[in-house]
C-alpha cells in the first residue's frame, strides 16, 4: 500500500468521489472482505460487492487474499493507497493552465501552480513506477510569522532574489545529458485548524508566490 496516490483517469476519479465507495476505500485502509464491510457500513453484501468490484476495477482496491467459508470462497480487499488525489489531468480540458494568467499575487495563479503540481508529480510517479525507478525530489514545508503585510512584502522579494541567485548558479544550458526540473516557491496563509477554525484571515490576506523556471540537474 502507498501512502498516497494520484488518480488520473477520470473514470477512476468519479468511482472514488461516490460516497458509499470513498466510505469503503477509507475501511480498506486495512485488509476487509464484503461480509465484514457490510457490518460496518450499513448495507447489504450484495450491495457493497458491487460497489467494490466498480473499486477494483479502477485499480482503487485489490485482492490480497482468498479463503474458504463454507462452500464460499471470501475475498479480502484492501485499498492500494492510505489517502488519494486527484490529478486535475482527470479533468481534462478544463484542468488548470498556470501560463494562462501568470500573477505572482494572486492566490488563484498559486492554485493553478498546485494543480500543475500534482498533475506533473503524479505522471512522474506513474512512470517512475513502470520503470522500476525512484523519482528525484525534494520540497521544504514550514510556517513563518510575519509582524505586518510590509514585512511579509519584503520577505518575498528577498526570497526571490536568493532563489533566483541559486537558479542562475547551478543552471546549465548545455549540460550533456541534463534534465531540467521546475523549481515553485509559495507563500500563502496558514489555514487554521479545527472545524470551528475561521477562515476570514486566508480569505482576505493577499499572498506571494515565485516561481523561479526550471533548472538542469542530473537525476540520481
Amino acid at each position: 500500500m502507498f501512502d498516497v496516490a494520484v488518480i488520473e483517469d477520470p473514470a477512476a476519479a468519479e468511482a472514488s468521489l461516490d460516497p458509499v465507495r470513498a466510505r469503503l476505500l477509507a475501511e480498506l485502509a486495512e485488509p476487509g472482505s464484503a461480509s465484514m464491510l457490510a457490518a460496518r457500513v450499513g448495507l447489504p453484501r450484495q450491495k457493497v460487492n458491487y460497489h467494490l468490484r466498480a473499486l477494483e476495477r479502477h485499480g482503487l482496491i485489490e485482492l490480497v487474499a482468498e479463503r474458504r467459508k463454507g462452500n464460499c470462497t471470501e475475498r479480502v480487499l484492501r485499498a492500494t493507497a492510505a489517502s488519494y488525489v486527484i490529478s486535475p489531468a482527470a479533468l481534462a480540458a478544463v484542468q488548470p493552465d498556470p501560463a494562462r494568467s501568470p500573477d505572482r499575487l494572486s492566490a488563484r495563479w498559486l492554485l493553478a501552480l498546485a494543480g500543475r503540481l500534482v498533475r506533473d508529480t503524479g505522471a512522474l510517479i506513474t512512470g517512475a513506477a513502470l520503470a522500476g525507478k525512484p523519482v528525484a525530489t525534494f520540497a521544504l514545508d514550514g510556517e513563518v510569522r510575519f509582524a505586518s503585510a510590509a514585512d511579509r512584502a519584503a520577505f518575498a522579494e528577498e526570497l526571490a532574489g536568493a532563489v533566483t541567485a541559486l537558479v542562475s548558479k547551478y543552471h546549465d544550458e548545455k549540460a550533456a545529458g541534463g534534465r531540467d526540473h521546475r523549481v515553485i516557491v509559495a507563500i500563502h496563509p496558514s489555514v487554521p485548524a479545527g472545524p470551528h477554525a475561521s477562515t476570514t484571515e486566508t480569505g482576505t490576506t493577499q499572498t506571494g508566490t515565485t516561481q523561479t523556471g526550471t533548472t538542469d540537474a542530473k537525476e540520481q
